[in-house]
């Protein structure tokens, strides 16, 4: 009989107690003697008969260093609203919400509450990264893109309206270091292949004035303000470019997992910057004047967790990597393509100009 018990204990308690209540009623209520039956200690005997079928639960009355329920349910709420794994969401918390707490103490909620990050594979199906970050050294590796500002599904309807509204620009322009995250940025009212070779060299141009010497390698898509998917074009790019000791390389047609880095910034941009910061300008100056803090802030302050980055800043990686370079760098200005053509033209118009078929100089009229 008391391996009755103790098999039905294991499998339901509430069977166990059931046939202690019985045995106990068919000998007349006697505790000593049901125990003895059971090979139960009296005790055991006692709370079958007084308490309740199932068992109690063994939850500490007092936790005095239980995070409050209202936290937890709020962490849990913006761990599945972004999807972030504990150490980013710690960041997160603290740096939006000046929430200060524990690494492990996150790790445990998401845990307790089943909340899974989600997680980002490869376009084959299978996780791998897409470059040898142990190998990288700052400035090798860039992925280039552009980002259309007025986009419906990502922005409030009231910043959408505000930023059509009052002309502001609507196209930005990325181009993000793999090594280092260090981001390079410039903004137009439209897209232009002009602005695509443009934005490279002026960048490039920038790197070399700050004594990067090595071979410079950027990956981008094949969009129309670069080269549209055209060999030809792409060819006659990287042969310009050659000279400067860049090569451009367009990804396969639907590859986009090969630019993750620069596509998962825009969603960043929209979150910390257009839909605090946007509604805040009322003409394209401002824009741009808030827009180069934001990029400020990215290059030197805000902490990366993306692969190999491990809670650093851009700025805090380019030190670890590079001390041959000075990091005046990290504040490249940020620019409206419109305005850097305009200039470009006439500086070009007061340098050179066509008389006789020769290039003299001459003033701008």
């Amino acid at each position: 009989m008391d391996i009755l018990y103790h098999e039905l204990r294991r499998i339901e308690p509430s069977k166990a107690r059931q046939l202690v209540r019985g045995v106990l009623k068919r000998n007349g209520g006697n505790v000593s003697k049901t125990a003895r039956i059971l090979g139960i200690s009296r005790q055991t005997v006692r709370r079958a008969r007084e308490g309740p079928l199932e068992d109690l639960s063994r939850r500490p009355h007092r936790s005095p260093r239980k995070t409050e329920h209202a936290l937890e349910e709020f962490i849990v709420k913006v761990g599945r609203k972004t999807g972030y794994r504990y150490r980013r969401l710690c960041s997160h918390l603290y740096r939006k919400y000046g929430i200060k707490i524990s690494e492990n103490t996150i790790k445990a909620i998401l845990k307790r509450n089943k909340v899974t990050p989600r997680k980002r594979k490869a376009g084959n199906g299978s996780q791998r990264s897409l470059y040898d970050y142990e190998a990288l050294i700052p400035f090798e590796e860039f992925q280039l893109d552009t980002k259309h500002l007025l986009d419906k599904r990502s922005l409030p309807k009231d910043v959408y309206e505000h930023m059509k509204g009052h002309n502001l620009p609507r196209y930005e322009w990325n181009m993000i270091d793999v090594c280092t995250r260090m981001r390079f940025t410039a903004y137009s009212y439209e897209l232009s292949s002009v602005f695509g070779l443009m934005f490279i060299v002026l960048v490039v141009l920038w790197l070399r004035a700050h004594n990067v010497r090595h071979r410079i390698r950027i990956r981008m898509d094949n969009g129309p303000e670069f080269c549209s998917g055209s060999g030809r074009k792409l060819q006659w790019w990287n042969k310009l470019l050659g000279v400067l000791g860049v090569e451009v390389e367009a990804i396969p047609p639907g590859a986009t997992y090969l630019m993750a880095i620069v596509e998962n910034s825009h969603r960043v941009d929209d979150e910390y910057f257009l839909m605090i910061h946007a509604q805040r300008c009322n003409n394209g100056m401002e824009f741009l004047e808030r827009a180069q803090r934001w990029q400020d802030t990215w290059n030197f302050y805000r902490p990366s967790y993306g692969k190999a980055m491990q809670g650093k800043t851009p700025y805090e990686k380019f030190k670890e990597k590079y001390l041959m370079v000075n990091a005046h760098v990290l504040k490249f200005p940020v620019l409206l393509m419109e305005e850097l053509l305009r200039k470009v033209g006439l500086f070009t118009k007061f340098l050179l100009s066509k008389q006789g078929g020769k290039y003299v100089y001459t003033t701008c009229r």
